[in-house]
This record gives C-alpha cells, sequence and structure tokens, in this order.
C-alpha cells in the first residue's frame, strides 16, 4: 500500500541533483566502473519493501542500473486494488527519483497492467521491449533481472525473443517452500503471493523457458526481518528519505493492525536479497558467496501453485539462508551517507 503520489512535478525542489554512474556523496569515489548491470521489475505500488530494495540498488556504484520498470500487481490486491497498477508502479518510481535528486528518469518503464492469459501469447508493454534491447545489446558484463513481484514482463520477453535467455540471469523473489528445504509458514496463502500475480508467467519461465534462474523463495526471504528500533533510529533519522521509507512501513504497520493482526516489532524486508545477491558480490570469483543456495533441477509450477519434479530440468539455484548482515548494515551506511550529503547541500 505505497501511497500513489498525486504529482512529482516540484514536490522535492530542495533535493541536490545527481544521476546515475555517479555517486557525489561518497567521500572516497567508486574505485572503478560497475561491473555489472541489473534490470529491476517490481511492483512498487504494492509491499513498500520494494522501496529499500529499490533506493539500495540506486546506492549501489558496483551496478549498473539501465532499466527500473514498474509491474502490475494481482487484481484487487490489498496493496493496491487497482485498476493501472503498473501506472501507479511508475508514479511511485517517479516520485522516490525525485526525492533522491535523481535526474536519470530515462531509465524508467511501464510493464503491462494485465497478467498472461495463456502460455503462448505476450502481454505488450513498454518495459518488454526495453528489457529485449538492454538484453540484446552487445556488452561484456554480467545482466541480472531482478524481479520483486510478478514476472509478467519477463516471460513476455522471452515469449517475443527467446535469446534474452541467453543474456541474463534472472534472481527473483518469490514462489512457496520446497519440499526437504522448509514448510510453508502458519496460516500461509496457498499460492505465494507474487507467484499469485501471474501464475501463467512464472509457469512460462520455471517450465517452458531456458532462462537462467535463481530463486528467493517465501521461506528465505521471510528471514529477511528488521526490528522496530532499526527502522526508527537507522532509518528514520537518516534524513527526508529515511523518514518517506519508514512512514511508508508505517502505513502498513498501523493497517495491520487496525486489522487486529498487530502490533508487531519486526518487518520483513523481503525484497532486499535483489541487492545483496547482484551489487553485493565477492571481489574475486565474483559470486553471492556470503549466502546459501542449493543447485536444483528447475520443477514445473502447477495451476494450484505446487511445484512439480522434473529431472531433466534445467539447473536453477534454489536460496535457503541470505547474508542479512551484510545486506542491511551495507543498506543503513548508504543511506546515512547519502542523507547527509543531502542534507548538507539542502
Amino acid at each position: 500500500m505505497t501511497r500513489i503520489p498525486a504529482t512529482t512535478a516540484s514536490a522535492h525542489p530542495r533535493a541536490p541533483r545527481w544521476t546515475l554512474g555517479t555517486a557525489p556523496w561518497q567521500s572516497i569515489a567508486p574505485l572503478g566502473a560497475p561491473r555489472a548491470r541489473v534490470i529491476v521489475d517490481n511492483d512498487f505500488s504494492g509491499d513498500p519493501d520494494d522501496l529499500f530494495q529499490l533506493v539500495h540498488h540506486l546506492l549501489s556504484p558496483s551496478v549498473e542500473i539501465p532499466l527500473v520498470i514498474g509491474s502490475h500487481l494481482r487484481a484487487g490486491d490489498p496493496f493496491d486494488e487497482g485498476p493501472d497498477t503498473a501506472t501507479h508502479a511508475v508514479q511511485v518510481i517517479a516520485d522516490v527519483f525525485e526525492r533522491m535528486g535523481l535526474d536519470s528518469t530515462g531509465v524508467i518503464a511501464r510493464g503491462s497492467e494485465e497478467p498472461l492469459v495463456d502460455r503462448t501469447t505476450p502481454q505488450p508493454a513498454p518495459a518488454v521491449d526495453a528489457l529485449i534491447s538492454e538484453a540484446l545489446r552487445d556488452d561484456p558484463r554480467p545482466l541480472y533481472f531482478v524481479a520483486g513481484g510478478g514476472l509478467t514482463d519477463l516471460a513476455s520477453a522471452w515469449l517475443l525473443e527467446p535469446r534474452v535467455a541467453e543474456r541474463l540471469t534472472v534472481v527473483w523473489i518469490g514462489g512457496g517452500e520446497h519440499e526437504g528445504i522448509a514448510v510453508p509458514p502458519p496460516g500461509a496463502m496457498p499460492i505465494e503471493y507474487n507467484l499469485l500475480i501471474d501464475p501463467v508467467a512464472a509457469q512460462v519461465v520455471f517450465g517452458d523457458s531456458d532462462l537462467s534462474l535463481w530463486q528467493v523463495p517465501r521461506d528465505v526471504y521471510r528471514q529477511c526481518l528488521v526490528s522496530d528500533a532499526e527502522l526508527r533510529l537507522r532509518v528514520a533519522t537518516a534524513g527526508p528519505l529515511g523518514a518517506y521509507l519508514y512512514d511508508e512501513i508505517t502505513e502498513v504497520m498501523l493497517r495491520a493492525e487496525a486489522e487486529g493482526r498487530g502490533p508487531a516489532e519486526t518487518y520483513a524486508l523481503g525484497d532486499s536479497p535483489l541487492v545483496l545477491l547482484t551489487a553485493l558480490q565477492s571481489l574475486f570469483e565474483a559470486d553471492s558467496s556470503s549466502s546459501r543456495h542449493e543447485v536444483r533441477p528447475t520443477p514445473r509450477i502447477g495451476d494450484d501453485g505446487q511445484y512439480f519434479s522434473r529431472p531433466d530440468g534445467r539447473a536453477m539455484r534454489v536460496y535457503t539462508w541470505v547474508d542479512t548482515r551484510l545486506m542491511f548494515e551495507d543498506f543503513y551506511l548508504k543511506l546515512r551517507e547519502f542523507s547527509d550529503w543531502q542534507t548538507s547541500r539542502a
């Protein structure tokens, strides 16, 4: 239920300006150019954990971000009932850019407003065309497509141009627990939240495509808990941007309490592994070396959201544990460094 801004024009005029590829808030400039590219795709009008992921990625100089896609939620989603949730997501992205003083709005693109209707028909959208263009562009650096919501835009891109599978690695926050690794939490949704946004797209990505896939399933993204004390003392106090992020989480907590599900002293920032697994890789033999994963044959996904074993499926990564210390400490420090710079120039 990230609040949809009415307008971003001149809404935050005091923010000092900068562009992607620069890091003027760092007292010691980044060493070298970005060594990987990251396409961000998320449902930014939904759970505000994606705001933390977006800000963190934008403040990470080791990756270039050529595209930020605003994707749709499912119809009637309690975070944003719609319609036009992808358009709302784009409005949220633009608002975050303005709050950060970031002028690189040309990287923002709208995804499809609707899920796939079947496993052979793509959903057209500006973001799908932009995704294909970036994937096929000649660049020796790795390209990651990171998704914290549904997979409509990725599946559509693959249906239109299967060669994208040769050019990128998918990192997806979503899907239920794998047998032998974890069990669903108490009161779990029968179909995991992000999978439910577009089950058909997930069936395409898992069962039909040859896309390289790293999955962060529900049992792992639920590990990404931060306490209210952390949010109050390390986010809310970090300038106007930190206050905004904290306020968006507070809105969800207040709503949950009104519905009889609170109060709670923690919140899951479940999209943050998208940053950890791409921007915070090891220097030597670059990989997500501080987190743990299993390599398994990619299963098919049934209409009920359950996995169906496919021993001959291509190999995929299923993450089982993520380094929350590195992930959140890096975020808190980057946010503080940025807010100090922003405040000093306001």
